[in-house]
């Protein structure tokens, strides 16, 4: 199985704190977010390896971050050749560099960069490993509609599969939304290629890739409980300074 940490975004909401330094590697009780992500990580036997997309602009950044880790996995950076915002290719888009640059035939799971959590990866691989052939998202219940209008939401059913995703709803019709999070089992990753190529494709959201492949195929989630910050903007990103122990 690979791990792929998406690190490529230029994260304008958090200005001026990542015009010039990348998201991921700001600190949190001090230590960069995606150590974090690491250490979950290094708990899963079956990873043997930990890909990181980064852009030009940021990758000198990673490799001293790279050069300090202390994780056992084998990190590779990936640059996925954008300098500037108006150049970025998306997270969908950068999935899928990331996917031919490193030629990945294995089991995918794919983080966000700046996902903050505390609850443990193994129960969530545990629970994909249950849903075999399956892709899962990981999900969580922001507990407000107001809030979750921000976010993917996500419908499940009484076995947890996806029953209807909403990008961003103006009327959510739950409380739970997805995580950037995701598991892809083998068989479904060049699934990403397809959604490209269709109709449905909007270049950074996820969650419509995600909304467009339940559609398509069976999709699980996996509802994280204990605490989850999106680090999107300095709200979220105080409270994560405040409240995050781990």
């Amino acid at each position: 199985m690979k791990a792929l940490i998406l690190a490529a975004g230029y994260a304008t909401r958090l200005y001026p704190l990542t015009k010039e330094f990348p998201k991921p590697l700001l600190e949190v009780n001090n230590r960069p977010i995606i150590d974090y992500i690491v250490d979950k990580l290094d708990e899963i036997d079956e990873i043997d390896e930990i890909i990181v997309v980064t852009n030009s602009k940021f990758i000198s950044f990673f490799k001293k971050w790279k050069s300090a880790s202390k994780t056992k996995k084998h990190i590779s950076l990936v640059d996925d050749l954008t300098k500037t915002l108006a150049s970025r290719r998306g997270a969908i888009g950068d999935m899928f560099f990331a996917i031919n640059k490193r030629q990945i035939k294995d089991d995918l799971l794919v983080i966000g960069g700046d996902n903050l959590f505390d609850a443990r990866l193994k129960d969530f691989l545990g629970f994909c490993r249950l849903k075999k052939i399956s892709p899962v998202i990981g999900a969580y219940n922001i507990k407000s509609k107001i809030k979750a209008r921000n976010y993917g939401v996500v419908k499940l059913d009484s076995n947890k599969k996806i029953i209807s995703f909403q990008e961003k709803p103006r009327s959510p019709g739950s409380t739970f939304v997805a995580m950037c999070l995701y598991y892809f089992p083998k068989g479904k990753v060049n699934s990403i290629k397809q959604f490209l190529g269709s109709k449905e494709k909007k270049r950074d959201a996820t969650g419509s890739y995600i909304g467009w492949l339940s559609k398509k195929s069976v999709v699980y989630g996996f509802i994280f409980s204990g605490k989850w910050y999106d680090i999107g903007d300095y709200q979220f990103y105080h409270e994560a300074e405040k409240r995050f122990t781990n």
